[in-house]
Formats: structure tokens, sequence, C-alpha cells
């Protein structure tokens, strides 16, 4: 099969993928630094980040980060964005190329989404993240092997050092040149009863190939780019062929591993054995029981003691130019309804906004730390069976904390929960958590009642009377999603699967950039309500 690259004039679109936690994000930061936007996938809240880079022959390049999947089997809505773009050729995210990063570390769990996705026919180059990592723990891969077997280009790279990342672009640039992609033989080979299936499918779907077909088969009940009269014809080929879409989807899982894992090992060498002492040691103590939520505790309480303290003088500073714009706006414009919009509406509508955005920079900057050292993950599994008593998900954790900023990008994260009803419950209850714009009220309140002091020479009491507010929003946010959870009913099983990363210094560029993306997204979410009610 061959795959025609666009003319020159265009720029090469190239989608980064990847398993959760293999440190796609890192490499993206990396390549694109802040010539990127973001947006979202057709029809969904799922964040949609482009990257723009030059090459050294001019050529310009589109990157696409697509959200992190194990496989072209989706058990979330996230997951789902990945296979409805790759199983449609005229999708409008459908790319010319793509880059896989992997974990070398954790190499054989990592290349069954590489072989899907060799398999689509499109150019792939497979990126060998944390070879840092790799060195230090006395892993060693042969890439030039490696990609002998697999058929594809093989790069190592650091999306923490930026190592391997020049490499990367040469590979690129060698993809977008103008001659024919020339694919290698399928890695799956399916059986009779699956590719009569396909190939009837591809009648139905014409710009898909053999392996494209199988996936339409196996997930056409919930592919946006069908029509009902396309679900209804693919319906009839799946019982007509009694094609069982578990059964397939095992076997395909197993031939791949059969077929890759031996691959994998020969290309290792010199392997010490794997060790994380440091990470063991420290989950013995952050997942306990008892010792886990405690910290927990802990750690929120330092955080929303940070808000508090730290965005003070920012949001006094705010607040001050504000209103000094304001009065010097009325003191130079002549009185009118003019003069009264400018500062009524435009000015104190802006400040409005904008005093907001410490309290917002701190709360993420704060959790993306969390997240880069790999804390936010042992969250989520420490309070998973806590939040399935209130009909939650582990991951709802990530969401009710977010809420303590705004409810906006809070409610955009519940897209990783599987589940429909503890995504339904989560959104449902988020807007109960105090967020930043309730803090002035809670300041106007604490600053009444309760004196400023110091207590256990540490604690400002208004600082714990503050977080006693968060908690009672959190309070009622478990007794609703409670009463939600005897009220909404489903058949579909509750499950928490994610993967528990090594802990690791923060990179402070991906903190700074997540920063950036959320106080953004706040700006003109929130910004434009705030400023069309001003």
């Amino acid at each position: 099969m061959e795959h025609e690259t666009q003319p020159i004039t265009q720029p090469f679109t190239v989608a980064l993928l990847g398993n959760p936690n293999c440190g796609k994000s890192s490499v993206f930061n990396q390549l694109t630094g802040l010539r990127q936007k973001v947006g979202n996938f057709p029809g969904v809240t799922v964040d949609k980040k482009l990257g723009f880079i030059r090459l050294s022959n001019e050529r310009a390049v589109q990157l696409i980060d697509f959200p992190g999947t194990y496989s072209f089997y989706p058990t979330s809505i996230d997951e789902r964005i990945v296979v409805q773009s790759m199983a449609n050729p005229a999708d409008e995210n459908y790319p010319d190329a793509a880059v896989y990063i992997a974990d070398v570390t954790k190499l054989e769990k990592h290349l069954l989404l590489l072989t899907q996705l060799r398999d689509l026919g499109l150019p792939v180059i497979l990126a060998l993240n944390m070879a840092d990592v790799a060195e230090k723990e006395g892993v060693e891969v042969d890439e030039y092997a490696l990609a002998r077997q697999l058929e594809v280009p093989v790069v190592k790279l650091s999306g923490r050092t930026g190592f391997g990342i020049e490499s990367l672009k040469y590979e690129l640039e060698r993809l977008a040149g103008e001659r024919p992609y020339h694919a290698p033989p399928p890695f799956f080979e399916p059986s009779a009863k699956e590719k009569e299936v396909a190939e009837a499918v591809r009648a139905i779907v014409p710009e898909a190939n053999l392996y494209q077909g199988l996936l339409v088969a196996h997930h056409y009940v919930w592919l946006p780019f069908l029509s009902n009269a396309q679900r209804k014809l693919i319906a009839g080929i799946v019982a007509a062929h009694g094609f069982e879409p578990l059964k397939s989807q095992v076997r395909e899982t197993m031939q791949r591993y059969d077929k890759f894992t031996p691959m994998a090992r020969r290309s290792m060498r010199n392997v010490r054995s794997a060790s994380r002492p440091v990470t063991e040691k420290l989950d013995a103590i952050l997942t306990h029981r008892v010792a886990g939520p405690v910290i927990f505790f802990f750690l929120m309480m330092l955080v929303f003691q940070a808000i508090f303290s730290w965005a003070v003088y920012p949001m006094d500073l705010i607040e001050q130019f504000f209103a000094i714009s304001g009065e010097w706006a009325r003191r130079v414009l002549p009185e009118g309804w003019f003069t009264d919009l400018l500062t009524d509406g435009v000015i104190a509508g802006l400040g409005g906004i904008l005093v907001f955005i410490p309290q917002i920079a701190i709360l993420f900057f704060l959790i993306s730390l969390l997240e880069e050292v790999g804390y936010m993950a042992r969250a989520a599994y420490l309070f998973d069976r806590l939040m399935q008593a209130f009909g939650l998900n582990g991951r709802s954790i990530v969401a009710l904390i977010s809420g303590g900023a705004c409810a906006i990008p809070a409610i955009m994260s519940t897209r990783t929960i599987g589940n429909w009803k503890e995504r339904l419950i989560t959104i449902l209850v988020t807007p109960l958590i105090s967020c930043s714009a309730r803090i002035p009220v809670y300041t106007v309140l604490i600053g009444f009642v309760v004196p400023s002091q110091v207590v256990a020479g540490f604690f400002n009491l208004q600082g714990l009377a503050f977080m006693g507010l968060y908690l009672l929003g959190i309070f009622a946010a478990l007794l609703s999603a409670l009463a939600f959870k005897l009220i909404l009913k489903t058949h579909e099983r509750s499950f928490l699967m994610l993967e528990l990363p090594e802990y690791r210094p923060p990179v402070l560029r991906n903190v700074v950039l997540t920063v950036w993306e959320k106080v953004k997204a706040f700006i003109w979410e929130a910004g434009r309500i705030i400023m069309a009610i001003s």
C-alpha cells in the first residue's frame, strides 16, 4: 500500500500517540515550545493540542497531540477520540504520519498500540522516550535491531532533557519528502472470517484499509462518522458472519504480543534486574490506607494555604490597578453613557476576570507539580474505593480538586472516567466545590468573623477557616453524589485501570506550559461570560 504525501505547500500533519504516562506531552512541548494552541475534537470537549514546527528544509509540520491510550479498543471518551480519527482516513484529524512515543524502560508493554498503528498503513516513527532514565537503570536497547524487526524508524530521546529531539526532527524531515511511502507487510494476520468481515465493511467505508475495516466492525455502534444506514448494514454483516468482537480482540492482542515480545527482548542488552526501590518505598507510605489519606489531606491543606497566602498580594495589586484606571478614566472622560460603559463595564469587567488569575495559576501550578512527580495517579488509586461508595470514581478526585480553581476545566477532566454514570455524577457535583470565583466572598466573610492569628506557630487561622469552607463544599458534593448514585441506574461495570508512573523530578517547562494553558482557557471561556454580564 502506498501513502501519498500532500503537496509541499501544505503543512505535513503528524499525530503524536502513545500510552498514558509515556512522556508524550514532554516530547510535544520540546518539539513545539509555545508554538501550540488548544481546541476541541469535533463533537466532544476533549482538548485537541496542536503544535507547529518548521524543519531545516523549511517544511512546515503540524503536530496533533492525541489523548493517551493503550490500544485501539478504548475504555474512555479520550481513547475513543484516537480510534474514531485513526479508523477513518476521511477524518479531518487523520495524519500524514505518526510519531509513537514509548517508555523505553517498559518497552514490551508499549508496543501493542505501535503495531496496531503500523497496520493502518501510515508512516510511523517509534520514539523511545526516557532514554536518560533507562541509562541510569542499566536498560540498553539496540534501536537499530528493533527498527529492522519492527520495520519502522526508531529514535532514542528524552522529553525531559531534550536529548534526541533533533534526531526525531531529522526523521520527520525524511518522512515529509515527496516520495510515496511503501508500507511494510501487516503485523497482524486476521483470520479468514475477520478478513471477510473487514472486506465487507470496506464496501461501506471505502476509504478504510483492511485493518481499519476490522476496527469499524468492532466499534460501529459508537463511531460518529457512520450514518444510521451504515450502522445497520455493518450490524447485518457482523450478524451474518457470526463475528464475535471480544474473541477477535483477544486473538488479535495475543497474536501481537506473541510476535513483538521476542523482538523487544532480542533488542535489549545488558539489562540489570529492574528495581524501583525509591518508588516502592514511597508507595508503601503514600498509598497506605491510613498514612496515605492523612498525607493527601496535609498536601491539600498546604495547597489551600498557598492559594490564600500567596495570591493576596497580586490580587490586591490587580484590584488597585483597575480601581485607579477606572477613576482616571472617569476624571479624564466627559460624563455620559460611554464613560459609564468603559469604567463600570469594560474596566470593571476586565478586573473581575484578571483578579482570579493568581489563584488559578497557583492552584494549577501546584497540581501540575504533583502530577509531574507522579503523585496524582496515586491519589486516584488511593481514593477509588471511597469514591465508589459515593457513586464516583478514583479519577473523580482530580476533577473535585480542579474544581477548586474553576469548574470549567474540572468538568472537562471527567472525560477520562470510562463509566458514564460515574462521569455524569462527577460533572453534576463538581460545581458544588468552592471555585475561585467564591474566594472574594469567603475572604470578606472570614475577614469579618475570623481573627488573623497564627495557630501552632505556622497555620494562619483565617487559612484554616478558608479550608473549612472548602471542606463544606466537598461534603455537599459527596452527599449529592450519594443521592445521584441511588437515582441513576446502569448495568455498566465500574473499574479503575491506570498505570502508576515512577516518581520523577518535575519538568518545570511542562508545569509552566500547563499553567499557561489553564489560565488562557479561564480567560477565554469564563472571561467572555463575565465580560458579557459586566
